[in-house]
């Protein structure tokens, strides 16, 4: 049976940090170990740098005052108070002269007129028992007479104090890794809890929980910015179901009037004997619903293309050709329903766009304010500079316009106003309009035209990126 590890020794936070507590116990290791040489060094170049001055000023007194001098001065070190050296005299003969040991210790063959010793000597404690202690020092062999001098000291401190730096060592180094791996422990158990939390909160809307979303603590490091993110993609996939399901109920809703219709001219086609005119008729009014049934059913298809981003070349285009020609075409429908039809095209509007989408965008904002403008009111059609270097592609009309609070809906697909349910039409001008601002970068924005309370009228604006 293979043994499960807890979640969080599988993390990669959990191996990032057993890498960076692996890295910081050897950092330390090389620290400790440096710091054990250099102070070692150091206690042995400062007794260094003492023993020659102490040479020093026995050699000053030698070379002034000879044997005598030299007798003298060492006498005087040995009964010096807090003098941490020993000493040693002797004569060319090998007879001591002054000192604290009875005879010169043990050196290697005479080579050098310097030569560095390590002894032991025994020395009485004040409880009156000896013992043995460790020292070094140099007999330096005196040129003139023969005669050798010792200079040495103890160096049972010295090596107390190397021992427990080597303690302190052997001690902080376990305890340090100890720490760092528990610290690394703690920390990518913290971070496991942020990762199973975006975990559970996926899994939660997967399971149909799409109201779930991932807690954002406020500490605005990677885990927030990431459920910020997360959370931004749940909004819009519940956007976007939301929007799927009331789009199929739409459809259902919309397209069973006319398929009723299509079956009653059916039903009495069949039931009934009809004249060649009468069938004639009949025929021609069924096509006509079932083009308006293709056509819904075709703008529900570009408009998904459009949304998935399979539709729409963009290339650099003057939108003031356009709209000129959009200008002509609308005129005489204007005309034709009884309104008054003005346009006001700047030139050198350029933008990045795709030509038939704009053109169809633009299309849908004249026809429905064709549509919904009543007999003797007025439509206007500009194109002109707005805010920050974009082009405001504007239709206002006079008609009964959008109430502020419905303004997010119509854009929607299938969504339409009670007043409008008289007209002909699928809901989903606007909401293709709204989905071309969107893939061009863009906005698009409804606003009362200032009309009076009865009738404020419709300022609908397609405000592109200029270029």
């Amino acid at each position: 049976m293979k043994l499960a590890l807890p979640t969080f020794l599988r993390t990669t936070t959990f191996k990032l940090a057993l890498i960076y507590s692996a890295m910081f116990a050897a950092f330390s290791a090389a620290l400790l170990v440096y710091l054990y040489y250099s102070t070692v060094y150091y206690i042995r170049a400062e007794s260094e740098r003492r023993m020659d001055l102490e040479f020093e000023q026995l050699g000053n007194a030698y070379y002034t005052g000879g044997m005598e001098r030299l007798s003298q001065s060492v006498l005087e070190r040995m009964t010096r108070t807090g003098s941490t050296y020993f000493y040693y005299l002797e004569d060319a003969s090998g007879r001591k002269i002054a000192g604290h040991f009875g005879r010169l210790p043990a050196a290697p063959p005479q080579s050098d007129v310097v030569q560095t010793v390590y002894f032991t000597f025994e020395q009485k404690e004040p409880d009156g028992t000896i013992v043995e202690r460790p020292a070094a020092g140099r007999i330096v062999r005196l040129t003139n007479n023969g005669g050798a001098l010792l200079v040495a000291f103890d160096t049972a401190q010295q090596t107390a104090i190397v021992g427990r730096i080597q303690r302190a060592i052997f001690i902080a180094a376990p305890i340090g890794l100890v720490l760092s791996l528990l610290g690394g422990i703690l920390i990518s158990r913290g971070a496991a809890r942020r990762a199973d939390e975006l975990a559970r909160t996926a899994e939660a809307v997967m399971g149909g929980e799409l109201g779930r979303r991932a807690p954002v603590r406020g500490s605005g490091d990677e885990f927030d910015r990431l459920a910020s993110r997360l959370n931004a993609m749940l909004d819009q996939i519940e956007k976007l179901v939301e929007s799927t399901r009331h789009t199929g109920n739409a459809i259902a809703h919309d397209l069973r009037s006319p398929l009723s219709r299509l079956r009653n001219r059916l039903e009495i086609a069949l039931s009934e004997p009809m004249s060649k005119e009468s069938a004639e008729a009949t025929l021609g009014e069924t096509v006509e619903e079932v083009d308006r049934v293709l056509g819904t059913f075709n703008a529900i298809l570009r408009l998904a293309r459009l949304e998935a981003g399979a539709e729409g070349e963009r290339v650099r285009m003057d939108v003031s050709g356009l709209g000129e020609e959009l200008a002509e075409l609308f005129d005489p429908a204007c005309e034709e329903a009884g309104l008054s039809f003005k346009s006001n095209i700047s030139r050198n509007m350029m933008v990045l766009a795709d030509r038939d989408l704009v053109g169809q965008a633009l299309s849908n904002l004249l026809d429905n304010a064709v549509k919904y403008t009543p007999e003797g009111g007025a439509i206007s059609f500009s194109i002109a500079r707005g805010p920050n270097n974009t082009v405001d592609m504007m239709v206002v009309d006079s008609g009964p316009g959008v109430p502020e609070e419905a303004r997010a809906r119509v854009v929607q697909r299938f969504q339409r106003m009670d007043s409008a349910r008289t007209q002909p039409g699928s809901g989903l001008g606007l909401a293709l309009v709204d989905s071309v601002a969107d893939m061009h970068g863009g906005d698009f924005i409804l606003t009362d035209a200032g009309g009076p309370p009865e009738a404020p009228g419709l300022k609908a604006i397609l405000r592109l990126p200029r270029v």
